[in-house]
């Protein structure tokens, strides 16, 4: 099946350019539900840094250690991904990491059975591996798939399905991983005396089991269903080639001619690492700011990802009038103001204040994403590897926070960190079209240009 080529050509600021593959929906829905489920996973693991800090007894910075496993994954498999689908294509791309994502979920199994907080960081260093493979897949291949003037709106619109997950996620850990279950120093003391509290520990343990095993088999079916359906072949071939050129599958070097794209890695790496530390924090800032449970905890998190959602729905329709870049640049600023308030006056109001800051966050990878592979052509999924190599900073944010609050004594003020992010997300948003590869000039929608 092909895209009909009858459009004609779109020009970057086109309001009325189809968002959607006309007559390709099938492979585009199940490629959007892959965002929903790594959405699952992705938030699964801050119900995990609460859950594990209590069944292991870690501290803050060796809980973190969650998010390290899953995120170093994506420094260490995207360049991998990105040259397995430039030889094999993104059906390939997607399945692959499908199953990798599956493996790590099902690991989780035998890592309980041990009983040992090792075991559970390689089942999220694959589970990790997994979804860097996804993001390297999917994200290029949704903003190639249909007409160049919609891909940022293309993309925001596929990933306005992750936050869905994310809340699915969350919700799933809060009632089937949180036990409710709050002992006392007290109650620890008399448990300990009585010979229970490691039989207790392990039970806590084995709740995370059900959750993750059954994820990983839903995704099996999904790998199944993809297998099933053809995807278009234009999308791994050069468009301007003719039919007896040979097939430009694009280079490392050739990379270089596109300032743009390095500039979206580094606003990907601060946007990344300001929303996973914010996330991963968000519990532990709860548990040691105010006075509620880690059911309620989890259930404000959850409010997280609504607003993260919801901001997504708000926000991508107005990106016919405003400019992307503008609009996740000025986002930034507003969570810069925002995230100033948690940690001067850290407490239940200021809980409340962060969740804002999901509402502005939503945009942000996929409009940076979408922008920074803008007219790659045949580098995009190099290109594309590059960005989604960035996701590395939900690996170093998190530990750097709980660092950060041991040092000083106190945790709100590991959230510089994200502020930081923020700061360089604006400054891309804000400025950062001013510095654009030539090839690329005029296929930035709506982006600042020189």
């Amino acid at each position: 099946m092909q895209v009909s080529t009858s459009l004609g050509p779109r020009t970057p600021h086109d309001k009325n350019a189809p968002v959607f593959p006309a007559g390709q929906m099938v492979p585009f829905a199940l490629v959007t539900v892959v965002f929903f489920l790594w959405g699952m996973s992705n938030n699964l693991t801050d119900i995990l840094v609460q859950q594990f800090r209590k069944s292991f007894e870690l501290n803050l910075l060796e809980a973190q250690l969650v998010q390290t496993a899953v995120f170093l994954a994506y420094g260490t498999m995207a360049i991998p991904a990105a040259l397995l689908m430039r030889r094999f294509g993104y059906r390939v791309g997607i399945l692959t990491g499908l199953c990798v994502f599956a493996g790590g979920t099902l690991l989780f199994w035998p890592a309980a059975v041990i009983g040992q907080y090792a075991p559970f960081l390689f089942a999220l260093f694959a589970v990790g591996c997994g979804s860097s493979i996804l993001e390297t897949a999917a994200n290029p291949f949704i903003a190639q798939f249909g007409d160049p003037a919609t891909s940022e709106r293309r993309l925001n619109f596929a990933q306005a399905f992750n936050p869905p997950g994310t809340i699915t996620g969350v919700l799933l850990g809060t009632w089937f991983i949180f036990s409710g279950v709050e002992n006392t120093p007290a109650q620890v003391a008399s448990m300990k005396a009585a010979g229970t509290y490691a039989a207790y520990l392990h039970s806590e343990i084995m709740r995370v089991v059900p959750t993750y095993v059954i994820l990983g088999c839903v995704v099996l079916v999904l790998a199944f269903v993809i297998s099933r359906v053809k995807f278009p072949d234009h999308l791994d071939t050069n468009p301007n080639a003719g039919p007896s050129d040979p097939i430009d599958q694009g280079s490392f070097g050739s990379l270089l001619k596109y300032p743009h794209l390095f500039l979206a890695v580094v606003a990907e790496f601060g946007c990344i690492g300001a929303q996973i530390g914010t996330w991963s924090t968000y519990i532990p800032y709860l548990k040691a700011y105010t006075s509620v449970t880690e059911r309620q905890a989890g259930y404000l998190l959850t409010a997280h990802l609504i607003a993260f959602g919801l901001g997504r729905i708000c926000s991508t329709p107005l990106m016919r009038y405003i400019a992307p870049g503008k609009m996740a640049g000025t986002y930034a600023v507003i969570n810069i103001g925002l995230m100033f308030v948690c940690i001067t006056h850290p407490g239940m109001m200021s809980g409340y204040l962060m969740i804002l800051t999901s509402f502005f966050m939503s945009i942000m990878y996929p409009t940076i994403f979408a922008l920074g592979v803008k007219g790659l052509g045949a580098n995009t999924k190099l290109g594309g590897s590059l960005i989604v190599m960035s996701i590395v900073s939900g690996a170093v944010f998190p530990p750097l926070m709980g660092v950060v609050a041991r040092s000083t004594g106190d945790l709100a003020a590991g959230y510089w960190l994200p502020v930081g992010g923020f700061v360089v997300v604006a400054l891309y948003g804000l400025l950062g079209g001013r510095v654009t590869g030539k090839a690329t000039v005029h296929d930035v929608e709506m982006a600042p240009t020189l």
